[in-house]
């Protein structure tokens, strides 16, 4: 019987191939969409999950309660032995410290080839709670003694042309002698860990002392603790014992910190300590369903349409014998027997778009991944689900067919019914297609604002630099100096980092004027010389700019930190005394700048200090002429070669780490574009295959109605405007829809671009334009043949 249905599936399918085709190329540009995002769900869901007690790893973080609750993915520098040495929930606990562009030079001959890397510091059980294995042949990762390091296979060939790099040197930063005593295998790319050269934590003491202490005064984002707890730990239990420990040493501090335990699993997917958003993967999880969705639809809406033709097929069936069983699973088998082409078909298309979709996430998945029981779990699944969802209201419709009215052929449209499903699910498919439309309009609006509008400080043609992290004062001015020499630049400051997208974001409690106490809110530190306000373009309101200094005696701060201390008048903060960074910034403010967006436009402004310190200088921002910049940056590398030798000459343009902010929201606005378009064919499809097949129906109609004098517009408004009327409904269902769901999206912003009106107008007018496009084609095509073909059917 199953053989039957098949054969006789394949044959119907085979005789109507214009429809069929229509069928298999939406359902599988339907299928190879959700292949892609199964492959990216997988991904982002499967990281870390290799280590064998993946489930009892824990990273410390910490919540830093103010005037708001900031989450850091870190503690103090102090917590990692203090939580070893006085408790018994762990195994093993270890720190790692991130460390960004040192320089490594390796013996090359009589030369000495030099490479920057990111590196990091661990300490010796690092390797013992995580699971990275070591290749063949070498000696054991030894971290517990100065001048260590484990690298990567990748790394062992870029610094010596080989994986065999046990035993052998490099050279760090210019003045550490490095030995290798492990090379590790590949870390996987579905690993929370992106460094791949790690040197004893011993050494950190050179390069970050603060981390490297034993102290419980501030958080840098740089260290992070992880934990392997004995097994049956009651994490609730260790958090409120934890409790303890910033009363016992950080009484006196306004910043509140109460520290927890996240699980290894959700590192990568919690948004409140750096890692992905979920409801992003939950969203194209949505969008593969909805494209699968709208595939079906398709199926429902042609087969229900065909039915008229088909119905002395069925009628025969039912008098020799076929009951509604045998016809219902007669179409369940046409829709398997198309979904499977279908899945072929979108093995293919996923596999050309890979390399695409690849390059945009920048990822290395592979169609490969999609071997394993649980996909083929999930595939027989949704087959299943693709071939009941499109074969059964078909089936159950024919099934309901009057034998005798279909060979009589007396049967109508209206015998057969259908009709107001098929509007429903038509304006079903294109409310879909107007809401992601329109969601790809506002999320393209915002991205647009966030990177264009005026961020409060100049961020054109500003080359930033790192510099070496040993730069005294005197080579610092002479490299300034010389920079500022070069035709083209227009002003240089030497700071940490720059006003806003900058890696070098440090938050710190202040104290202000003789008050005993710390603010109740974090400030952020900027560091710069005197040039950084005329660098960066920003305006002072009122004082003055802080006098020329390589320590910080005078300071500005921002109309943001005025508002947080609850004054009225700036006055109120002019020649007051400010104490920061634990005492290592005492100085008087002298000026008050204007606001300028510190973080992304996710974030509320933060208020913020400036003042000199050339200790803490990590880069110099270089505001070049733009018209010359190639020239200009050949001779920043002449010069940076001449007076750093040893060092690696390294620059990025401001906006493009601006930019780089939003890199994630831009990738999925690509994907979000892509998928749009794909709803959109997709559904365009479909109406194609009902226009087709209305307008084979209604041809006498149209030769009669040319006979009697209509034109083309009569015969085209004869088609269009039904179809006006459900694109009408779609928009005005869609619209409440998209409003919500784009409003809870814009609430991650601080600041947000606005939802207007015609962002809803213009995505219900790519639909009707489409819709017209589609109709058109066929109706026209209709309309102009000779009346007398049409009508000479007897």
């Amino acid at each position: 019987m199953i053989r039957n249905y098949i054969k006789i599936a394949w044959r119907n399918l085979h005789e109507r191939k214009v429809f069929s085709f229509i069928n298999i190329l939406g359902l599988a540009i339907g299928f190879s969409s959700t292949f892609l995002i199964y492959l990216f769900l997988s991904h982002h869901l499967s990281f870390d999950s290799f280590h064998s007690n993946s489930d009892r790893i824990y990273r410390m973080v910490s919540e830093q309660h103010q005037d708001g609750i900031d989450f850091s993915p870190s503690v103090p520098p102090a917590f990692s032995n203090t939580f070893k040495e006085n408790y018994d929930y762990a195994e093993k606990v270890a720190k790692i410290v991130y460390r960004f562009g040192f320089v490594m030079a390796v013996k090359n001959g009589a030369t000495r080839a030099k490479f920057k890397h990111d590196v990091a510091f661990v300490e010796q059980d690092f390797f013992d709670i995580f699971n990275f294995p070591l290749l063949d042949g070498s000696n054991g990762v030894l971290l517990n003694a100065p001048n260590k390091a484990v690298i990567t296979e990748n790394i062992a060939k870029e610094l010596f042309g080989t994986s065999d790099a046990v035993g052998k040197t490099f050279v760090l930063e210019n003045d550490n002698t490095i030995q290798i005593t492990g090379v590790l295998k590949n870390i996987p790319e579905t690993s929370f860990l992106n460094r791949e050269i790690f040197i004893s934590f011993v050494n950190l003491q050179d390069f970050f002392g603060f981390a490297a202490g034993e102290n419980w005064g501030g958080i840098t984002t740089n260290l992070e603790c992880y934990a392997l707890l004995k097994p049956n730990q009651d994490i609730t239990a260790i958090e409120t014992a934890l409790l303890e420990l910033p009363k016992k040493h950080r009484p006196r501090s306004t910043n509140k910190h109460v520290y927890k335990l996240q699980p290894l699993s959700d590192v990568h997917v919690n948004p409140l300590y750096g890692g992905l958003n979920p409801v992003l993967l939950w969203i194209f999880t949505i969008i593969g369903l909805f494209l699968i969705a709208i595939a079906c639809i398709n199926f429902i809406n042609i087969s229900t349409a065909q039915a008229f033709y088909r119905s002395k097929e069925i009628g025969i069936r039912k008098v020799l014998g076929s009951v509604k069983s045998h016809l219902f699973w007669q179409f369940i088998s046409e829709a398997f027997v198309l979904s499977f082409f279908s899945v072929a078909a979108g093995f293919l298309f996923a596999q050309v778009a890979l390399p695409l979709f690849n390059e945009l996430f920048q990822l290395q998945l592979s169609l490969r991944d999609l071997l394993n029981p649980g996909f083929f779990g999930f595939l027989l699944l949704l087959l299943a689900l693709v071939s009941l969802v499109s074969g059964s209201y078909p089936g159950i419709l024919m099934a309901k067919i009057i034998p005798v009215l279909a060979l009589k052929g007396k049967l109508t449209q209206k015998d057969i019914g259908g009709q107001s499903t098929r509007k429903v699910l038509v304006v079903l498919q294109f409310s879909i297609s107007i809401v992601l439309i329109a969601a790809t309009i506002i999320i393209s609006k915002q991205i647009d604002y966030a990177i264009n509008t005026d961020l409060g400080f100049e961020k054109e043609s500003i080359v930033m630099v790192n510099i070496p992290k040993e730069i005294d004062p005197i080579p610092l001015n002479g490299l300034k100096e010389r920079f500022q020499g070069i035709p083209g630049v227009r002003n240089v400051a030497a700071c940490l980092g720059s006003p806003g997208a900058s890696d070098n974001s440090w938050s710190t409690n202040v104290k202000f004027g003789n008050r005993p106490n710390h603010e109740e809110f974090g400030v952020q530190a900027k560091i710069g010389d005197i040039n950084y306000l005329k660098t960066f373009n920003i305006p002072l309101v009122a004082g003055r700019n802080f006098i020329k200094s390589d320590s910080p005696t005078e300071v500005l701060v921002n109309e943001r930190f005025v508002e947080k201390m609850g004054f009225t008048s700036f006055d109120e903060v002019l020649g007051q005394k400010l104490e920061a960074a634990g005492g290592d910034v005492k100085a008087t403010i002298v000026g008050l700048t204007k606001n300028f967006h510190d973080q992304s436009f996710t974030q509320d402004i933060n208020p913020v200090f400036i003042t000199p310190n050339t200790n803490w200088y990590g880069e110099i921002a270089l505001k070049i002429d733009a018209s010359n910049a190639k020239a200009i940056l050949d001779q920043f590398d002449t010069t940076w070669s001449e007076a750093f030798s040893g060092y690696v000459f390294e620059y990025w343009f401001l906006d493009d780490r601006v930019a780089e902010q939003y890199a994630t929201e831009q990738r999925y606005l690509s994907l979000s574009k892509v998928f749009s378009g794909l709803a959109i064919i997709i559904g365009c499809m479909g109406l194609y295959g009902l226009i087709l097949f209305f307008v084979g129906q209604r041809k006498k109609e149209v030769g009669i109605r040319k006979v009697l004098g209509s034109d083309i517009t009569s015969i085209l408004n004869l088609f269009f405007v039904d179809f006006l009327k459900l694109m009408l409904i779609a928009g005005a269902i869609a619209i409440p829809f998209a409003w919500y769901f784009m409003e809870l999206w814009l609430e991650g912003y601080a600041y947000r671009t606005e939802i207007r009106w015609w962002h809803f107008a213009v995505s219900i007018l790519i639909v009707l334009t489409l819709t017209f496009i589609t109709i058109s084609y066929q109706t026209v095509k209709v309309a102009l043949e000779n009346p007398i073909k049409s009508l000479r059917t007897e």
